[in-house]
């Protein structure tokens, strides 16, 4: 297996990805559906699997409502259609990417759309978690954000307010209608990455929100979360084959989807050849072994495809009938164009010390 230390984030995927990953970025939206070179977790059937795919485990639904439960404790999430848990959730593995495992509706929707809510209402307006705009705008926060427990979230700010650039004659101000609409690309947690240099600033990252972290390590015990990117995709964008290799330790990584689904490229083992998956809202990734260092990224977002029960969020609650229009109101509909990805990652190899 390769090792993190030996590899530079600055690498350029070999000619095979970047062959893979044009002819996916290309392919019509028309042909998504009838091509056979794409897996679909959600439509894989465990008793009659395809010859590159293994169940390694089921992971048992019970297990998870205890973390499930204990992470909406308290919390007053809105009232969304809940499908059945499943009671063993198949974890696949691939013949060609050693160490991957794909897991697919790990997350059932009321954790969906309460892990969304904390991490754009809480986290994004925290000063401490950059973002991409954070590079060119002096970025300004709502009214009344002081602390976790009185952060007023960008989506009940004022629409019109703005955003001044740093170098005016370069960039314009920009609108939170525009941030939020389409200018806001990534929000970094815990581990500040500078996508830039592509390393880790040396001073000591704030603290990864704990509620998230425990909810993952129910999920993915291996990993202790220390950092994570939350990438924002609309219909159009896409994320160039790159690999993850700027941390200290090679601890497997996590990733969690919401909302319209996306095509995620993966290399094969020997780097000649790819896999192409359609990851669904409620999928997880866990990259590991091998594939820690394997070339992926993101070449098609599939719009309309967003589960009609999260298209709304984040004003979930016009959808119980009777309900008053909530304080995010006028954004209602704003995850039907959306895909969501939180990747988490380990950035050392003894966190606790």
């Amino acid at each position: 297996m390769a090792q993190i230390k030996g590899l530079d984030a600055h690498d350029r995927p070999p000619e095979a990805i970047r062959q893979c990953y044009k002819k996916y970025s290309k392919l019509p939206l028309s042909e998504v559906d009838n091509d056979l070179g794409i897996l679909d977790l959600q439509k894989v059937d465990p008793e009659n699997l395809p010859t590159s795919l293994t169940v390694s485990q089921y992971k048992s639904s019970q297990d998870l409502r205890v973390a499930f439960d204990d992470f909406v404790r308290g919390a007053h999430p809105p009232q969304v259609e809940e499908a059945p848990l499943v009671e063993n959730i198949p974890v696949y593995t691939h013949n060609d990417i050693s160490g991957l495992l794909m897991i697919p509706a790990l997350f059932p929707p009321t954790i969906q759309t309460e892990l969304l809510s904390r991490l754009f209402h809480r986290d994004l307006p925290n000063p401490e978690h950059k973002t991409n705009l954070h590079l060119h705008y002096e970025v300004t926060y709502p009214e009344g954000s002081n602390t976790d427990e009185t952060r007023t979230s960008f989506f009940a700010d004022d629409t019109m307010r703005e955003l001044q650039p740093k170098e005016p004659q370069i960039h314009k101000p920009l609108t939170i209608q525009s941030v939020l609409d389409k200018k806001l690309r990534w929000v970094t947690l815990g581990g500040q990455y500078d996508w830039t240099a592509k390393v880790y600033p040396e001073e000591a990252p704030p603290p990864f929100p704990q509620d998230i972290s425990k909810l993952l390590r129910a999920a993915f015990p291996e990993t202790e979360a220390q950092a994570a990117i939350l990438n924002l995709y609309s219909a159009g964008d896409t994320l160039s084959a790159h690999r993850d290799v700027s941390e200290d330790c090679d601890v497997g990584l996590i990733s969690v989807s919401f909302g319209c689904d996306g095509l995620f490229l993966i290399s094969h083992d020997n780097g000649n050849g790819c896999e192409i998956i359609r990851l669904r809202s409620g999928d997880a990734v866990y990259m590991n072994g091998t594939s820690r260092f394997a070339w992926h990224g993101v070449p098609k977002i599939l719009p309309s495809t967003c589960p009609a029960w999260l298209a709304n969020w984040p004003s979930l609650e016009e959808d119980i009938p009777g309900s008053p229009p909530g304080p995010y109101s006028m954004w209602r509909g704003w995850m039907s164009g959306k895909r969501i990805n939180l990747n988490v990652r380990q950035m050392t190899a003894h966190p606790n010390s």
